[in-house]
């Protein structure tokens, strides 16, 4: 039976969630999620009692204990009853032949897309600059059939409905191998539509994916401009794979290649055992702010939605680190109703400002990212 304490608090969540968490004690909301988590989470209570850290010692959302993501690989960790679970996603790395397991059912599916819908919409307006609307949602991924578990393309689905797009088109397809490709024919005759008819496109896709398309258009007679208006989301690393590119490298290609300015390409971060997703947008050059034409200072910094609390700590000491050194990414997501809230990466970050920026991979991490699904 699935616990009706954590039910009744992804409900009162949901509506923080609809007032972007607004008047929001983050901290209160923690300590009651933990109380709940360790009552009915059998795996992540084993691994509390193991720290010594139970609800009575346990004073302040930092000291909540987390879990590494290699724990989803090696146990369920849930709130849900076998018979409960109707999904899961798995991470998406292809080095390992356990991939993570992050449990869902309705309910938190729900909760997944609530908190995933209004996060996005606070970096992806329905309305153009251009005082257009958005009309179309192009995905380079395989479409939500060809791949079940992958949580960045089920997110990727509910994108045109938060959009209000008219036209939602998958353009990835799986090969024999199961890898992630293009369909370029696809691409091209979406690009002759969208200029005629002259509507923006939202286009999403994994960076690695992104060096494919440019790959291919390079070699093809062009243009490919997408309309006025457009934007682009980019998303995932390059750990594993010989071809690498910089971000900011891959930003102005995509930039020049597209036709899409550079502050209209926005960067996500998310990973299966998560259930919200951070944004990153070009800021401006604060000391050149007060000429006539804005400049960007080239960063891109990364932002979680107010019901998610992220530290970056040393690998050695497992210790919060001041502003400006590097470490490991530390999550705590009150979404995480039915699983874990407080998610150890092995990602490399650098805290600054309240915003994060990301290295990649920790050296020692095993590669992993949606962009290793890509041929």
């Amino acid at each position: 039976m699935v616990s009706p304490e954590l039910s009744s608090y992804a409900s009162r969540l949901s509506a923080v969630m609809v007032r972007r968490g607004s008047d929001f004690d983050f901290e209160a909301w923690a300590l009651e999620l933990f109380r709940l988590q360790y009552a009915h989470n059998p795996a992540y209570a084993r691994i509390c009692r193991a720290q010594a850290c139970v609800p009575e010692s346990v004073r302040c959302a930092r000291d909540i204990p987390v879990v590494p993501t290699f724990a989803f690989k090696e146990w369920d960790m849930t709130s849900l009853p076998p018979e409960a679970r109707t999904a899961v996603f798995h991470s998406s790395g292809t080095t390992v032949a356990r991939p993570s397991r992050h449990h869902h059912w309705p309910a938190s599916l729900a909760l997944y897309d609530l908190s995933a819908r209004t996060w996005f919409l606070r970096h992806f307006p329905t309305a153009t600059s251009s005082g257009g609307v958005t009309k179309r949602v192009w995905s380079l991924t395989p479409p939500p059939a060809c791949v079940p578990t992958s949580s960045l393309v089920h997110m990727f689905a509910g994108v045109g409905c938060w959009m209000g797009a008219t036209s939602t088109a998958f353009l990835g397809r799986l090969n024999e191998a199961g890898d992630w490709c293009l369909e370029i024919e696809r691409w091209k005759e979406g690009i002759e539509l969208a200029n005629r008819d002259q509507q923006p496109v939202i286009l999403l896709g994994t960076a690695f994916l992104f060096v494919h398309l440019l790959d291919a258009l390079a070699s093809m007679p062009g243009p490919f401009v997408l309309p006025e208006g457009s934007m682009v989301l980019e998303t995932g690393g390059y750990k594993g794979r010989s071809r690498a590119i910089p971000r900011e490298e891959l930003h102005r290609s995509l930039s020049r290649g597209l036709g899409v300015p550079l502050d209209r390409i926005v960067c996500e971060y998310g990973m299966s055992e998560l259930s919200s997703q951070a944004y990153a947008i070009l800021e401006l050059d604060s000391e050149r702010s007060g000429v006539q034409e804005p400049s960007h200072s080239g960063l891109r910094r990364f932002r979680f939605p107010p019901w998610v609390r992220w530290a970056v700590i040393s690998p050695e000491t497992g210790r919060e680190i001041p502003d400006g050194m590097p470490g490991l990414l530390r999550v705590w997501d009150l979404a995480n109703v039915w699983s874990v809230m407080g998610i150890q990466t092995e990602d490399v970050a650098t805290s600054m400002n309240g915003a994060f920026e990301l290295h990649g991979r920790s050296p020692a991490a095993s590669p992993r990212g949606c962009s290793l699904m890509a041929a």
